[in-house]
């Protein structure tokens, strides 16, 4: 589905990606591990369009996306879901889901998404008129995901989903995102050392100051020591 070759990436003259091959098969859960500041969130934003200056070859679907913007590649069913939220705070859960559904390829398909997304998180149906600095922790990050399944997204890039939240809720994220794999989107994710998250993974990549330092499934991973006690919480 998606296919990425030789991506670097930049920020001015801060060379952040260096030769960065990847490939996501439709269907599949792929999780990136890696620790903070070596290039993960950089990573997904190249993929979405996000990144100006990046270099290298990526492709979705057969088509040659590199350096297309993030309005094209939403419209093309890639959607990118930040660490941050970027929720609008003094706006309704229902408002920040519509705003979901702002593009092209999306509106007419609004509805039908919202009773997806109300489905797969009951407790935004319930909350729905609630305004989103209201929103505890858990409730908000989920709010994101959601948000971002209103796009009427085929391909889901998701920078750790799980960053901050106690064990319960990440068990909970980890159950949703196989929900939403399940429902016949591709999810590409990045993440620190969450094993709730990375055992969903059908396939596993490490990035280490920027470059590939493995690949492989989770069998794999877990046959590697250094991953196993640094990146496996093992």
């Amino acid at each position: 589905m998606i296919k990425i070759q030789n991506l670097n990436s930049y920020y001015d003259d801060f060379h952040v990606l260096k030769n960065v091959s990847l490939e996501v098969e439709k269907g599949q859960i792929v999780v990136m591990l890696g620790p903070n500041g070596h290039g993960k969130s950089t990573f997904l934003k190249s993929v979405c369009g996000l990144v100006k200056k990046v270099t290298g070859s990526i492709s979705y679907e057969g088509k040659d996306i590199t350096g297309l913007g993030a309005e094209k590649t939403v419209n093309m069913g890639i959607t990118y879901v930040a660490e941050n939220r970027e929720l609008f705070p003094d706006m309704t859960v229902l408002e920040n889901l519509k705003l979901g559904a702002y593009s092209r390829s999306a509106r007419p398909f609004e509805k039908e998404n919202l009773e997806k997304v109300f489905s797969l998180f009951p407790r935004l149906k319930a909350r729905q008129a609630q305004f989103a600095s209201t929103m505890s922790g858990g409730e908000a990050r989920m709010l994101a995901i959601a948000r971002g399944l209103m796009s009427n997204a085929r391909f889901l890039a998701m920078d750790e989903p799980s960053l901050g939240l106690q064990p319960n809720l990440r068990i909970e994220v980890a159950r949703i995102i196989k929900e939403i794999n399940s429902a016949g989107i591709t999810v590409l994710l990045v993440e620190q050392n969450i094993p709730q998250i990375t055992a969903l993974a059908d396939k596993l990549y490490v990035l280490e100051e920027g470059r590939i330092s493995f690949e492989g499934s989770k069998d794999e991973a877990l046959g590697n020591d250094h991953l196993k006690e640094i990146f496996l919480g093992m």
